[in-house]
């Protein structure tokens, strides 16, 4: 019936794992990507579908009657 303590021995690791993940991701060097690269990604194609909703939003009264 040590579930408790084994909890806490969970979150403590996971914890430390955390702290010791993020150190060490810290010094990772910065991928720098050409402008022709994030051009190209930004880049939209034009016969992309658009959704368009046209609602009123609630008043609080039509909201409260919801609920």
């Amino acid at each position: 019936m040590n579930v408790l303590k084994n909890m806490e021995l969970i979150f403590v690791a996971a914890a430390s794992l955390a702290v010791v993940t993020s150190y060490a991701t810290a010094s990772a060097p910065v991928i720098e990507m050409p402008a022709a690269a994030v051009a190209t990604v930004a880049a939209a194609p034009a016969n992309m579908q658009v959704i368009v909703v046209a609602a009123k939003r609630l008043t609080a009264a039509e909201k409260a009657a919801l609920i």
